[in-house]
């Protein structure tokens, strides 16, 4: 037979459940603060690491514990500065996340799934079989380990973190939060939740729940097409959740957070990128009190959409901006190392 190594990660314990488990194993109490400290402050990979606990300490947590870190399998830097990586899992999963530099700011573009089962057309992920959701602590790596490519190739430190990459992060619900909670605790790297925006297809009843917990991020819809026949073509999601229900889910998160909401909207040639597509837009903006960002679309080879042309994209945003919407036009970053916004999907492993 084949032995099941029975050690289970520590990062899956809360601080209470450790503590219970160390007075159990006659252990003090207080090791499990310490022991915290080193996972989700100082971002310990290894009980070895953890000095200030003894030697017959750590090999206690060594024989019944682990801590599922990942690796860099493969870093790409884009001629624009962007740096993807992909992140080997524990398993052998990879995954991919992205540093975005840019002149104010330093943001980190994280994974919450491999793969994705959402099937939305224009984006490579989409493509792919969900295999399964990411753990909290493998959230948590991928920001760390941006966060030192930041300090490593441009002497700054990380200010931002968006939840794009790969797979829908209300799929993945208590481990994207749990996530959350360790990277802007005090007793983790207390990075400010307003700096931190979660991005979803858009499911309403999770959107829902987002307002009961009160969350402090900020929330970003990837909306691309403001009618439901448009947005049912490129994004099977909507058909169980329309633009009413999600008008009526956004709302209800605003009005018990106060956090305002963006509108990602991709704008594709001939598709959705007309006048009239930007007058349902603005239309659905006075819905839900939101901000707009354009987006240029990034091919892929597994669909036939196309960027529109720069003097339509201006009119659109123009559109909007006259009616008093608040939009920023996203220009593409990394597109030539497949690190842009949709092109994530983890070739060197198909």
């Amino acid at each position: 037979m084949i032995e099941i190594n029975k050690r289970q990660d520590i990062r899956k314990m809360d601080v209470e459940q450790l503590k219970s488990w160390l007075a159990t194993h006659g252990e003090k109490g207080f090791r499990a603060k310490q022991i915290f400290e080193w996972i989700w402050k100082k971002s310990a990979h290894s009980f070895d690491e953890m000095t200030n606990l003894s030697l017959a300490t750590r090999q206690l947590l060594n024989e019944h514990f682990l801590i599922h870190s990942l690796d860099i399998a493969k870093q790409q830097q884009s001629n624009d500065g962007t740096i993807k990586s992909a992140f080997k899992l524990f398993d052998g999963n990879l995954v991919e996340g992205v540093l975005i530099p840019a002149a104010d700011r330093m943001t980190a573009c994280v994974s919450s799934q491999v793969g994705c089962s959402l099937t939305c057309k224009f984006c490579a992920t989409g493509y792919m079989d969900r295999k399964r959701n990411l753990e909290a602590g493998e959230i948590y790596d991928q920001v760390v380990a941006i966060a030192r490519q930041a300090e490593g190739s441009f002497k700054a430190p990380l200010t931002n973190i968006v939840y794009m990459g790969m797979g829908e992060p209300l799929l993945n619900y208590a481990n994207v939060l749990e996530s959350i909670a360790h990277i802007t605790s005090p007793e983790g790297l207390n990075m400010s939740p307003r700096r931190i925006t979660v991005s979803t297809a858009g499911i309403a009843k999770m959107i829902k729940k987002l307002g009961d917990d009160e969350v402090k991020f900020r929330l970003a819809l990837s909306l691309h097409a403001a009618n439901d026949v448009k947005r049912n073509q490129i994004m099977p999601i909507n058909e169980s959740n329309s633009l009413d229900n999600l008008a009526e889910a956004l709302n209800y998160f605003y009005k018990k957070t106060g956090n305002r909401i963006t509108f990602e909207y991709i704008v594709f040639n001939n598709f959705n990128d007309t006048l009239q597509d930007a007058k349902e837009l603005w239309e659905f903006t006075k819905r839900v009190p939101a901000r707009v960002n354009i987006i240029e679309y990034n091919p892929i080879a597994e669909a036939d959409f196309k960027n529109t042309e720069a003097d339509r994209l201006d009119k659109f945003a123009a559109f909007l901006e006259d009616r008093g919407v608040s939009v920023h036009v996203r220009r593409s970053r990394g597109k030539d190392i497949d690190a842009a916004c949709g092109q994530l999907a983890n070739k060197e492993a198909a």
